[in-house]
């Protein structure tokens, strides 16, 4: 039997169903980030910075990347529609903190509003400290669209945040002109506890202490310039000023203190509400009566003073509201549908009277 003679053939060019031949993988290769680092004049590590938004990057780079890649037709994610137009679909919330019924509120509205607009929350906090700022800053780069920050403490400048990065902020102190793209919405901290404290002057008290927040905070602040204001004529010794916090061990320790004054004031508004709810605390446990000897006001309105004991007449801060009109704001710049807005906008807050207050005015 003879051996069959073996005949070489090639191999059939693979066709598309248009009939043209399909690329070989070298042949449909195309643009590669290397194309748009030569293109751009700057290394491979730069662009992969810039396109995956892993890092800062100085801005004429940025704009020399983006530039090349679009004009390379370069798309590093297949998923994505447009280079400029990508999309996460994610928004950032920093945050000093997270505990406490504050800042559920405010979370609540941000949650709520972000899902009806079809985003996610991706949150970090700081505990008031920069170098968790910027961590937390720099962590959300590339991975959301757009933030929300809260900084009572730190201005903008210092938390290396983009300035091409969609961003509202949330009662935090800036430039009040906008200046640098800077917009804030806020709530009136130093009217607030104007109007508190000039409720009880009207309601017969002269004798007014004021608990304050913590030191250097921007909220803290303007609500004692708030109660200066309101007591501006008034001799000293009428109008103390109690080192305190936002915490309810601190107003305790304060009502101590404002317990042993002489002479005893017959009206404190305290840094926020739970401050107050310490500073009644202190009071009942130093043999005194609430309002019957000393009058409390709060600030923020939280839902657990509607239930305290007595029920605690408050400055009333919208927090919900608050958060849903960040992100209502923020996904509206986001989508294009606004200019980034500059400058403070301030929602109003309210007094609300309970039984933690009293007049002494006879009806």
């Amino acid at each position: 039997m003879s051996a069959r003679k073996k005949t070489r053939t090639s191999r059939p060019t693979a066709t598309r169903p248009d009939g043209r031949r399909r690329k070989r993988a070298s042949e449909r290769r195309g643009v590669t980030i290397r194309d748009v680092a030569l293109r751009a004049g700057v290394s491979i590590a730069t662009v992969s910075r810039v396109l995956n938004r892993t890092a800062p990057v100085d801005e004429r780079k940025r704009v020399l990347v983006e530039t090349a890649a679009a004009d390379l037709g370069y798309i590093p994610n297949p998923a994505a529609q447009s280079l400029l137009g990508r999309r996460t679909g994610g928004i950032g919330v920093l945050l000093p903190y997270v505990s406490g019924e504050f800042y559920s509120e405010l979370l609540n509205g941000l949650d709520s509003t972000a899902k009806e607009l079809g985003y996610f929350l991706l949150i970090s906090t700081s505990h008031d400290r920069l170098e968790e700022w910027q961590a937390g800053a720099r962590a959300m780069f590339g991975r959301v669209d757009g933030l929300v920050v809260m900084s009572p403490i730190l201005t903008p400048d210092r938390l290396e945040i983009r300035s091409d990065e969609p961003t509202v902020y949330v009662n935090t102190p800036g430039a009040p002109d906008g200046a640098n793209g800077f917009f804030s919405i806020g709530f009136s901290n130093l009217e607030g506890t104007f109007e508190a404290t000039r409720y009880l002057l009207e309601a017969g008290h002269r004798t007014i202490a004021h608990v304050r927040g913590p030191v250097a905070h921007a909220d803290a602040d303007l609500r004692e310039e708030g109660f200066r204001r309101a007591m501006a004529g008034h001799p000293a010794e009428e109008c103390p000023v109690v080192e305190g916090g936002y915490h309810q061990e601190e107003g305790f320790a304060a009502a101590r203190v404002i317990a042993a004054m002489q002479p005893r004031p017959t009206a404190v508004v305290a840094a926020n509400d739970y401050c107050a709810m310490g500073v009644i605390s202190g009071l009942l446990d130093a043999g005194l009566d609430v309002p019957g000897d000393v009058s409390v006001i709060g600030f923020d309105g939280v839902p657990s003073g509607r239930y305290s004991h007595p029920t605690l007449s408050t400055v009333e801060v919208p927090v919900r509201r608050l958060g849903e009109r960040a992100v209502r704001t923020l996904v509206d710049v986001i989508q294009g549908h606004r200019a980034p807005p500059t400058g403070v906008e301030m929602i109003p807050v309210s007094l609300v009277l309970r039984a933690s207050s009293r007049s002494l005015v006879e009806p």
